[in-house]
């Protein structure tokens, strides 16, 4: 009997073998050891790190940020041989080629990269078994430094006159005298818009057009208790202002909205699962303002698999004026839409427009499956002429019309710095050739790129009435983030015409005061009717809206309810959705919310001090830092990285101003 039971264990245990070893021999490709890449990107002439260059494996979807140390890895890398590139605004773009990269090892690999006004089109290629050290000797006659550009001299003061300000922040009202630095001459050696050498009316940038929308008030609920506004996902403003403190340049007050900063960020929310939507609420005492409490309310969206996601017809318009040779702005434009494209599936199709002094059809609707003639079709476009706008998004919605299916996603991509000159130039007189077509659901993308001569009125827009969204694309990760990581959701819809009201509780809340949506602002009484215009949602997306609210002595109960209105995109039928407001919400302190509502709170405190607001004038940058700092500490978030990195530019820039300073430290007259 021993014997048997013994004699059985044996044929189990070399059963077992077997079957391990059979396992071990049908192991996939992917479960075999991978390598990396790491290494620090800096100045080439400085030695300075470089935060937030991009990183990308060329010819794949692999890639990397840096840190602010200028570090960076590349991780789950297969082994072989690639080409490795590192580009950041206001640098010459750097490849390095036959990179190697073994099974279970980490290839380091550093970059030094030389200022450059990115004039050069074609990256500097440099491989492997070269001295590095070299390459801050090459030179470019095409290349102007970063220093020479900000040669400029401050002079013009203003007298901005006496603002009152928000209970507990200031009892005093104040006048702010600030330097202006002088506009630089054109870095890009071409006559300005206006002729002569330099940017009119003090601007940074020649032909750069934004609209200031104010900033919204402190309300009494005795006055008025309901708060409406359409919804807004849009981030643009956020990447502008990223795009002005790496050049070194403070933003235009009216280029900074501060929903789209507080929007720009990945938030904690649990997605619904059934609804389209959940509402998440949260609240705490106001850090950057005493005796108020911060109400944080989010609208998350309902996230659709990749897998699931409605087939697409496409239809990218394509700006390709003269101004689009500005920046490699059309180069970039390809690179952005090679990657949109390498991302698509065989059941999508893309059609081409472009436009110039006049408009044209580059490619009719063509399936994924003919990748290569898509490319070659994007690769063959140049710039030349004027900006005919109006001419080709008609063109655009002509060719999406024929091919309209409403069982997919029919979109317009439209990529341009948004600078019409021929036609009808104004946003509402081009929104009347499209609004029949938005009805129908063909939404539209408006693709922004490109500083000097760039119409960020004419895009956001576009955007906003187009059913679609708006973004600013200005550096490498930016485009992977629309194109790549969230294309499900920038191409498909998920509710239409969404509104929010909010209800507060004269009983309990005396005043209130909206950060930011200025421009987003909807009558009362407009918000169940059904004809009003309200923001689009797409898969997955999520939107925050902040609330300053001063409490009732004494305040017992709800602080009142939110709603939301929306349509669904199909059906076109009306949903409604409501979250009462309980105190039971708000945390007791500032640091013990959670680092959500800390990051938020420090992103729209960064904008109200950039856009110089009322209600922030004497608010501290240092004060944003530390907010920040903290949130970074506690979540690795290379987006939390990014901002601290820009409000510390954005601090040095402030504190050169004040005293008396240029960009660059450099004395005024």
């Amino acid at each position: 009997m021993k014997r048997t039971i013994i004699t059985g264990i044996v044929l189990a245990v070399a059963a077992l073998a077997m079957l391990t070893v059979s396992i071990r021999h049908s192991e996939p490709l992917e479960s075999k050891p991978l390598g990396a890449i790491s290494g620090r990107v800096a100045d080439a002439s400085t030695g300075n790190p470089l935060a937030r260059a991009s990183l990308q494996v060329v010819g794949t979807t692999m890639g990397s940020m840096t840190n602010t140390d200028g570090k960076y890895t590349i991780k789950n890398v297969v082994p072989g041989s690639y080409t490795l590139k590192a580009s950041v605004v206001g640098y010459v773009p750097q490849e390095i080629a036959a990179l190697s990269v073994t099974a279970g090892n980490t290839t380091q690999q550093d970059f030094q990269l030389v200022p450059t006004t990115i004039a050069c089109d074609k990256p500097q290629i440099v491989h492997t078994e070269r001295d590095l050290s070299k390459l801050s000797e090459v030179q470019d006659q095409r290349v102007t430094t970063v220093q020479e550009l900000q040669q400029a001299q401050a002079g013009v003061q203003s007298n901005c006159g006496q603002i009152h300000v928000r209970d507990g922040r200031s009892n005093q009202a104040f006048n702010r005298v600030q330097p202006l630095p002088k506009p630089k001459p054109s870095c890009f050696g071409t006559p300005m818009s206006t002729g002569g050498s330099v940017p009119p009316n003090g601007q940074q940038y020649d032909a750069t057009f934004f609209k200031h929308y104010g900033v919204n008030p402190f309300v009494s609920t005795d006055d008025d208790h309901l708060s409406t506004f359409a919804i807004d996902a849009d981030n643009a403003s956020y990447s502008m202002t990223r795009s002005y403190l790496t050049r070194g340049s403070l933003p235009p007050d009216e280029a900074v909205r501060v929903e789209e900063f507080v929007n720009n960020f990945k938030y904690e929310y649990r997605h619904p699962q059934e609804r389209a939507f959940r509402v998440c609420l949260e609240g705490a005492p106001s850090k950057f303002g005493s005796k108020y409490q911060l109400l944080k309310i989010g609208i998350v969206g309902k996230k659709i698999d990749e897998c699931r996601r409605q087939d697409a017809n496409l239809v990218f318009v394509i700006d390709v004026s003269g101004s689009m040779n500005m920046e490699n702005r059309l180069s970039a434009v390809k690179k952005a839409l090679h990657m949109l494209v390498d991302n698509l599936t065989d059941r999508d199709r893309v059609g081409i427009v472009a436009y110039r002094t006049d408009a044209y059809e580059v490619l009719p609707p063509t399936s994924i499956r003919d990748r290569e003639r898509i490319i070659r079709a994007i690769d063959d476009l140049n710039a030349s002429g004027s900006t005919w706008a109006e001419g080709g998004l008609r063109l655009g919605y002509q060719m999406a019309n024929r091919c309209f299916d409403r069982n997919k996603i029919n979109r317009i991509i439209l990529c341009t710095d948004g600078v019409a000159n021929e036609g009808q130039t104004a946003a509402e007189d081009i929104l009347k050739e499209i609004k029949q077509y938005a009805d129908r659901g063909i939404t539209l993308s408006a693709i922004g790129f490109g500083m000097n001569n760039y119409n960020d009125v004419l895009l956001e827009k576009l955007g906003d009435k187009g059913n679609g969204h708006y973004a600013y694309v200005d550096n490498w990760e930016e485009a992977r983030r629309i194109f790549v990581e969230n294309l499900t959701g920038t191409l498909q819809v998920i509710a239409r015409d969404v509104k929010i009201q909010v209800d507060f509780n004269p009983n309990t809340v005396d005043c209130y005061r909206l950060l930011g949506y200025e421009n987003r602002d909807v009558a009362d009484n407009k918000f169940r009717d059904d004809k009003e215009d309200g923001g689009e949602i797409g898969s997955g997306h999520t939107v925050t809206a902040l609330y300053e609210i001063k409490l009732k002595d004494e305040a017992r109960g709800d602080l009142g309810t939110v709603y939301v209105r929306y349509k669904d995109p199909t059906t076109l039928a009306v949903n409604e959705v409501a979250e009462p407001i309980d105190q039971s919400c708000f945390s007791r302190w500032f640091e013990s919310a959670s680092s959500d509502l800390r990051l938020a709170a420090a992103a729209a405190e960064f904008a109200e001090i950039l856009r110089k607001s009322y209600w922030a004038q004497d608010g501290h940058l240092s004060d944003v830092l530390r907010v920040v700092g903290q949130v970074e500490r506690e979540r690795c978030d290379d987006q939390v990285i990014e901002l601290m990195d820009l409000v510390a530019k954005a601090d040095r820039m402030m504190k050169a101003n004040e005293d008396g300073q240029g960009p660059l430290g450099m004395e005024t007259e």
